[in-house]
C-alpha cells in the first residue's frame, strides 16, 4: 500500500514536472489540433477509432504534427490492451515478448492488443520481420509512428499489411491555437504578435512551438514580464531548424525544380532553406553544376562555366562567405533560357548502345597513324574538315547501323528554340544544305 503510495506521488510529481508539450497532450479527438483530413467527424480515421475498430496503420508525418497524440487517443479510447514500443531502446526480443504476451492474452481472455511502435524506421530489417506474422494473423494491431518516408524505411510486407495515414504541418492559425492553449496552462501572459511570431516560425511542428513558448515563458518570469518578442527571439535561437531526411530530398526537390522553372526567388528561398539548415554546401554545388547542363545545355553554355565558377570559390572561399557565390550561380541559372536537349542526347544514345545498335568504328575512322595500319584500311578515306575552306565536310561519323536505325529515327541532338541553341540550329540546318548541294 505503501509503495502505491509513492509510485503515485511520483507519478503526478513527473506529470507536473514534464514538457510542456506533453503536458498538454490531448485525451480526446476533439481536442485535437490540426489534421481534420483525419480526424474531423465523418473521416474514416476517426470513425475507426471511434468504433474501437482501427486495424494496423503507420502515421508518417514530419516532427509535431501529433502522431504519437493519435496513438495516445487510440490508447485512451480502446477497449484493446494497448502496449508501447520505443525502437530507439526495443530490440528483436522485446518484440517477441510483447507478441507472446498478445497471444496468452487473446487465447485466454479473448482480448486483442494494439503495440504503438514510435520511430518504426529505426527497427532493423529483423525486427520488422519479427512482427509480420503476428500482425498478419491479428494477433497484435500494429500503429507505427515514422519521420521518414514509409516506402523506403519499412519493408513492403509490413507496409502492405497496414494502413497508411499522412500527417501534415500543422497550419500557422493551428499553432495559433496550441500557443494560446499554452499560455494559459503556464499561467502566464503574452503579447499577441509575440505569439503570431511564434506560430509563424515553428515550421508547423506543434511540439518545437510549445518547446519554445515554455522556454519564453521561463525568460519572462524570470523578470515578471509578459512574454514578448524578444522572449520569443531568445526561445527560437535555442531550437534547431526542423530539417530531417526526408525534408532534405524534399528541399533539394523543390529547389531544382525552381530554378529548372526559371524562378530565381523560389531558388534564392530554397536555397536559404539548405543553408540555415545545415545542409553540405558542397552538395548543393555539385546539384547546380549537374542542373546547369541537364536543363540549360547549350541554350547558354556560360550557365556550366557560372556553376563551376561557384563550386571552385566555395572550395576556395568557404562558408559563409561562398553564400554569395551560390546565389549568383542560382539567380544566372534560373534567368537562363532552358533546354534539355543535351541530355536527351546523351540518355538517347546510352539507351542505344544498351539495346545492341553496333558501335564497331568506321575503318576510315579508326586510327590510321601505326606502321601497317592502312593495310587493314584504317584510316582510309578520311577527309580532314581543316584542309576545306569551309572548315566543314560532309562525312560519316555515326557506325553504319546506328546511322541509319537510330531507335528514335531522329538525331540524338537536336536543338530547341531557345537561347543559344536558336542559332546552333541554323549551324546544323546550314550543314545539311551544303551536304545536299555536295550530293
Amino acid at each position: 500500500m505503501k509503495d502505491d503510495l509513492f509510485s503515485s506521488a511520483a507519478a503526478e510529481q513527473l506529470k507536473s514536472q514534464a514538457p510542456l508539450a506533453a503536458r498538454m497532450r490531448p485525451r480526446s479527438l476533439d481536442e485535437i489540433v490540426g489534421q481534420s483530413h483525419l480526424v474531423a467527424k465523418g473521416s474514416p480515421l476517426r470513425a475507426l477509432i471511434e468504433q474501437d475498430r482501427l486495424s494496423s496503420v503507420i502515421f508518417w508525418g514530419p516532427p509535431g504534427t501529433g502522431k504519437t497524440t493519435l496513438a495516445e487517443v487510440v490508447a485512451l479510447t480502446t477497449q484493446r490492451y494497448f502496449e508501447r514500443l520505443s525502437a530507439v531502446s526495443a530490440g528483436v526480443k522485446d518484440v517477441r515478448e510483447v507478441i507472446d504476451r498478445a497471444s496468452d492474452r487473446l487465447g485466454q481472455f479473448g482480448r486483442g492488443t494494439i503495440v504503438f511502435i514510435d520511430e518504426i524506421h529505426r527497427f532493423s530489417t529483423s525486427q520488422q520481420d519479427a512482427l509480420l506474422p503476428s500482425v498478419e494473423t491479428g494477433i497484435i494491431t500494429l500503429i507505427g509512428a515514422t519521420t521518414e518516408n514509409p516506402y523506403f524505411e519499412i519493408n513492403s510486407p509490413l507496409r502492405s499489411r497496414s494502413t497508411l495515414f499522412r500527417l501534415e504541418p500543422l497550419l500557422v492559425e493551428d499553432v495559433r491555437i496550441l500557443l494560446e492553449r499554452g499560455v494559459i496552462a503556464e499561467g502566464a501572459q503574452a503579447q499577441p504578435e509575440a505569439l503570431d511570431a511564434l506560430a509563424t516560425r515553428s515550421g508547423g511542428d506543434a511540439r518545437q512551438a510549445l518547446t519554445a513558448l515554455e522556454v519564453a515563458c521561463a525568460l519572462a518570469h524570470e523578470k515578471q514580464q509578459t512574454v514578448t518578442i524578444d522572449h520569443v527571439n531568445a526561445a527560437l535561437g535555442m531550437s534547431a531548424l526542423r530539417y530531417g531526411r526526408d525534408d532534405h530530398y524534399d528541399v533539394v526537390s523543390a529547389f531544382i525544380k525552381s530554378i529548372r522553372g526559371s524562378d530565381p526567388q523560389a531558388g534564392l528561398f530554397w536555397l536559404a532553406r539548405m543553408l540555415e539548415s545545415g545542409d553540405d554546401a558542397r552538395f548543393i554545388a555539385r546539384r547546380l553544376v549537374i542542373l546547369a547542363s541537364e536543363d540549360i545545355g547549350m541554350a547558354d553554355p556560360n550557365a556550366l562555366v557560372v556553376a563551376v565558377a561557384a563550386a571552385s570559390a566555395l572550395e576556395h572561399v568557404g562558408l559563409p562567405e561562398a553564400q554569395l557565390n551560390l546565389a549568383q550561380a542560382v539567380v544566372y541559372l534560373a534567368t537562363a533560357p532552358k533546354s534539355n536537349r543535351v541530355a536527351i542526347g546523351i540518355w538517347s544514345a546510352r539507351e542505344d548502345i544498351r539495346k545492341g545498335v553496333t558501335s564497331e568504328v568506321p575503318a576510315h575512322l579508326r586510327d590510321g597513324h601505326y606502321q601497317a595500319a592502312k593495310e587493314f584500311g584504317h584510316g582510309v578515306g578520311y577527309i580532314y574538315p581543316h584542309d576545306d575552306p569551309r572548315g566543314w565536310v560532309s562525312q560519316q561519323y555515326l557506325p553504319d547501323e546506328a546511322k541509319g536505325s537510330i531507335s528514335r529515327q531522329t538525331e540524338y541532338y537536336t536543338p530547341s528554340e531557345h537561347g543559344l541553341e536558336i542559332e546552333i540550329a541554323k549551324r546544323l540546318e546550314q550543314q545539311i544544305k551544303k551536304s545536299s548541294e555536295k550530293d
